[in-house]
């Protein structure tokens, strides 16, 4: 009769107090718990960080599940014993070297135990009826002991990345908000200051908004992005009040008109001029004054596709109420973007006169969605136009370079 189970690795493998403590946990297992292996794989998987475990290890425990034949842990048989070889296979041919390094690594978090034999094998002994009396390998009971632990570290994991994912959607919102409200307001002339108090104008709005969009990191922790979103929060409630409270004066002025027409056309005695006082009125002419001729334009469209450019700068389609659907939106968006970047107006001129309107506004863009990367987008405007004109310069290239940098930021986040 076996009164002693294997507690210390075999060879050069020193035992350790971790060891002895998940032997301890193993201990006080009951042998009615049952877990689904494969719920707390996956409870395992989403909390990889807390437990300081990684892919690869995550690899070879999955392979070591897969050594058990019932879905469900339970009673005493939880010793898998498969060889190195069998474990590389099931492991997606990883190197022996690899498997015992990450085979280390889940002993060490506690996830398996190892049951040495006394040659270091591992193998099962059966009895006369065929069952397993005794077996070397790596014991599964941690899994069962802290199936608990592993879904209650797992649903915080979730909950963390479910409030991450709620700030940055109201960043995005407030981002998208703000940068419409201030379009808006610049078109409107909405004026800035109440009071004597508040922005100078627009443009010192923007460049705040700027200052706070600035320090939003690549990738960032949710205590990170938090103070930011509350900082666009603020924001985009003050451009909301300035506004409304336009609004609010634009009706009061427009209720005050109509009741001094009302008043003035309330006496009876006094009629209205139906019609011109002198014949030489009747002739008058209203001369329209044509429309300036509009600088020649490249086959741009051609070359780059909208939804090219708008893949690689989707900043741009903030600056137009009504989303940008073709090259006229976008071109509208740029002229009110201009003067926000600092770009005087005679680099401008210089740019379109070069690359044509439609490049030189698809170029703005992408200086737009560069952002704080362009310390001063008027003079890197000049330098890119000195370029063009010496045949330096494309836009292709840029485009591409920011169409790759999205997608490289969107595989780390």
């Amino acid at each position: 009769m076996v009164t002693h189970i294997s507690t210390t690795p075999f060879g050069r493998r020193p035992l350790t107090l971790a060891l002895v403590a998940s032997q301890a946990d193993a201990k006080t297992r009951s042998p009615e718990k049952a877990v689904h292996k494969w719920e707390v794989f996956r409870a395992i998987c989403t909390a990889k960080e807390k437990l300081a475990i990684s892919e690869r290890a995550l690899a070879v425990l999955d392979a070591l599940l897969t050594f058990h034949p019932e879905t469900v842990l339970t009673g005493d048989g939880l010793i898998v014993f498969p060889s190195n070889q069998q474990l590389c296979l099931r492991a997606h041919g990883m190197a022996p070297a690899t498997l015992r390094r990450h085979l280390a690594a889940l002993v060490d978090a506690g996830l398996i135990i190892r049951r040495d034999s006394p040659n270091g094998k591992r193998y099962a002994r059966k009895d006369r009826g065929g069952e397993i009396e005794l077996a070397f390998g790596f014991d599964l009971a941690p899994i069962v002991v802290r199936a608990d632990e592993f879904e209650n570290l797992a649903e915080g994991v979730r909950a963390e990345e479910r409030a991450l994912k709620l700030v940055r959607e109201r960043i995005t919102i407030c981002r998208r908000d703000i940068c419409k409200m201030i379009a808006t307001g610049m078109e409107e002339g909405v004026p800035t200051r109440r009071n004597g108090a508040g922005p100078a104008n627009w443009t010192e709005l923007h460049e705040l908004y700027r200052a706070v969009v600035g320090r939003i990191p690549r990738s960032a922790a949710r205590d990170v992005l938090e103070p930011i979103a509350a900082d666009l929060d603020l924001l985009a409630d003050e451009i909301v009040n300035l506004l409304e409270s336009h609004i609010k004066t634009q009706n009061m002025s427009d209720n005050e008109s109509h009741s001094e027409r009302h008043i003035q056309n309330s006496n009876p005695d006094s009629l209205p001029d139906l019609e011109p006082r002198s014949p030489e009125s009747w002739g008058t002419r209203v001369e329209i004054s044509p429309e300036p001729a509009r600088m020649p334009e490249r086959s741009t469209e051609r070359t780059y596709p909208l939804g090219m450019v708008l893949d690689a700068c989707p900043d741009i389609i903030d600056y137009n109420r009504d989303g940008i659907a073709n090259w006229r939106d976008f071109q509208a968006a740029t002229a009110l973007v201009r003067p926000m970047l600092g770009i005087s107006p005679s680099a401008w001129l210089d740019a379109q006169s070069v690359m044509g309107e439609v490049e030189a506004s698809i170029v703005l863009a992408a200086i737009l969605q560069k952002g704080e990367t362009v310390s001063s987008a008027g003079g890197y405007l000049r330098a890119l136009t000195r370029r063009a004109e010496a045949g330096e310069f494309s836009v292709g290239p840029m485009l591409m370079a920011l169409i790759g940098s999205r997608k490289r930021e969107k595989q780390r986040a």
